[in-house]
């Protein structure tokens, strides 16, 4: 569903990431892992085509990044890790609109989205806290049920009832035969619902593997750390 070959990532002199390999197999659950400012962000924009890379190359769903950017959007389910949104819409306004931008009508599966939620859709985004934005965000991504969704630390600032509503309903899609790529820094997320893993420090990959294998939570450190390399 993902193939990223050498992709490498700068901002003048500044590192995004730097030879990144990476293979996420269709129907997986792959979590990225990796400190802040590690590249995870700059690997997903890219991913999407909002970004360019230096080099290197990534193909989404079959699809060139670079080229056919506009194809692969139409067919993810994205979700930034900032939620942000028209101040004076009110949130059912904001859902109708992503997918009016997509041609379809997602009534029915937004309604049960937001209910599973709890997510008020009569309020203004203005009037929203974090994690309600972050609901709304979860909807929109959701909504039109994609093959492939691409999600950037979709828990955080949801609270543990939501969190579990939020795993339940991906799970329900990858049981349909979806794809998930996630960014968290939720180490225990990643152990319990994403079979596959790398983790990535200073714009590269330091190891993927399943999670089993990887043991996230217990070894983690030693990435971070640059005590284990490979």
């Amino acid at each position: 569903m993902i193939q990223i070959d050498h992709l490498t990532k700068s901002y003048g002199k500044a590192r995004g990431v730097t030879e990144l390999t990476l293979r996420v197999p269709e129907r997986s659950c792959f979590g990225f892992i990796g400190p802040n400012g590690a590249g995870k962000s700059t690997t997903i924009r890219t991913l999407l085509g909002l970004l360019s890379p230096t080099a290197g190359s990534a193909r989404v769903l079959g699809l060139d990044c670079v080229r056919e950017r506009q194809k692969i959007l139409a067919q993810v389910g994205y979700m930034p890790s900032e939620a942000m949104f028209y101040p004076d819409m009110r949130v059912s306004e904001v859902i109708r609109l992503s997918a009016a931008l997509r041609g379809l009508d997602c009534r029915d599966q937004a309604a049960g989205l937001c209910e599973a939620l709890e997510l008020d859709v009569r309020k203004r985004v203005r009037e929203l806290s974090l994690g309600n934005r972050k609901k709304v965000s979860i909807v929109c991504a959701m909504q039109h049920r994609p093959r492939l969704y691409i999600l950037d630390e979709p828990t955080s600032g949801l609270d543990p009832l939501v969190q579990r509503a939020f795993w339940g309903e991906l799970e329900n899609r990858r049981r349909e035969g979806a794809t998930v790529f996630l960014s968290s820094h939720v180490l225990y997320e990643v152990q319990r619902y994403c079979d596959r893993a790398a983790i990535i420090r200073e714009g590269r990959l330091v190891v993927e593997g399943t999670t089993a294998e990887l043991d996230i939570e217990n070894r983690f450190f030693d990435y971070y750390e640059g005590k284990v390399m490979s």
